[in-house]
């Protein structure tokens, strides 16, 4: 019989034993192990010394110049601020860091299932009118008017990626349904929708939107365009989202909602109380890597003149006083990035563990739903 591992080393195995022992279990992994410890070193000692032992903290451009050789992190702490908020005004940069921590708060409170209520609904009206408040000005909020023109860094970012998946996650479960249902009319439109956005690079549905749909207003008629990229985002994310959920409720048996009908549920509430719950569930890997992507993707709205992250970052190292530090400003950008979405990829992991047992307040939850569920079945 062969020995399994648990044979092998009996007793606590130290992780890092372990992890030892798998990196040099064959003589394969030993040489793989050693080619890749090399390049590490080859490449992270020069990266070191550039942007650690040689680099430039202090000074202006001039100074960095001078100082030839190391990264120039002066740079970043002098355009910090334009990469962040772009160019809104400066002396009111407090209103879109407030705006900002608003919108961080309410993505924070809904990532816990906790909070996955009907109340949650409100929070977020109520937080986005106070953050819009913040950011737009007028006379409701007392505060100096700041047109949207003016809006960039990662206020942007984060307003078009939190409210895009945000609105597109309903729409999504809807073209989903639609996409099922028996009925011909709301089939075709929900493939045709789904099928016409996914066929055309998320461009082409911002200057759709930003560009082509002005033009069919009445004479006069204006509408804002960072509503209308929002609006295409949003669009652009209930396609790839239906789908997501679509390929959810195909996974569950359809012998599930059978039952659920035979209890007497309608089919709106079989869906809502027994079918989409379990679907919803099996796809947040896939949810999760979509609003990574879109996370990624939002800096294509520099196309129709608005200015995310990367952009202000791409504007601040064009400044001719900094000329020659866009590996330092791109850097920072990436960083910014691979944080936010490393930080999307640890919640979907925790969120898939949470979802994938039941806790005392699921079971508590599940115990008082139960007689409603009953009592919905007893309905005639």
């Amino acid at each position: 019989m062969t020995a399994t591992l648990a044979d092998r080393w009996p007793g606590p195995r130290p992780e890092g034993a372990t992890l030892w022992r798998r990196c040099f279990a064959t003589p394969a992994s030993a040489v793989v192990t050693l080619v890749v410890a090399a390049t590490v070193v080859i490449l992270a000692v020069p990266l070191a010394r550039w942007a650690l032992l040689d680099a430039t903290w202090t000074g202006d451009g001039a100074r960095c110049h001078a100082a030839a050789g190391g990264a120039c992190w002066a740079f970043i702490g002098h355009k910090l601020r334009f990469i962040v908020f772009g160019l809104y005004p400066p002396d009111a940069q407090w209103r879109p860091l407030l705006a900002t921590t608003i919108l961080l708060g309410l993505l924070v409170v809904t990532g816990h299932p906790r909070a996955w209520r009907p109340r949650l609904v409100l929070a977020w009206v109520a937080g986005l009118l106070l953050a819009l408040g913040l950011m737009r000005g007028g006379w409701y909020s007392g505060l100096d008017v700041v047109p949207t023109r003016l809006w960039g860094g990662l206020p942007v970012t984060l307003g078009l990626t939190a409210l895009g998946l945000g609105f597109g996650f309903p729409l999504g479960i809807g073209l989903a349904l639609g996409r099922r249902s028996r009925r011909p009319v709301p089939r075709w439109t929900a493939t045709a929708i789904v099928e016409g956005v996914r066929g055309v690079p998320l461009i082409a549905v911002l200057y759709l939107a930003a560009l082509i749909f002005p033009l069919a207003l009445p004479s006069g008629l204006e509408v804002d365009k960072l509503l209308l990229a929002q609006a295409g985002v949003a669009l652009f994310a209930a396609a790839y989202l239906g789908e997501a959920v679509r390929a959810g409720l195909q996974m569950i048996p359809r012998g599930q909602l059978e039952a659920a009908r035979a209890l007497g549920l309608g089919w709106w509430q079989a869906m809502r109380l027994v079918i989409l719950p379990q679907a919803l569930r099996l796809m947040i890997p896939a949810f999760i890597s979509i609003a990574i992507g879109f996370f990624q993707d939002t800096s294509l709205v520099v196309i129709i003149g608005i200015f995310d992250l990367l952009n202000t970052t791409r504007v601040a190292a064009d400044d001719p006083a900094w000329l020659g530090f866009h590996t330092e400003a791109y850097l920072f950008a990436g960083l910014l990035y691979v944080a936010g979405s490393a930080t999307l990829s640890r919640y979907g992991r925790w969120l898939e563990r949470r979802m994938a047992r039941r806790t005392p307040s699921d079971q508590a939850v599940a115990a008082e739903g139960a007689p409603r569920l009953l009592a919905i079945a007893a309905r005639p």
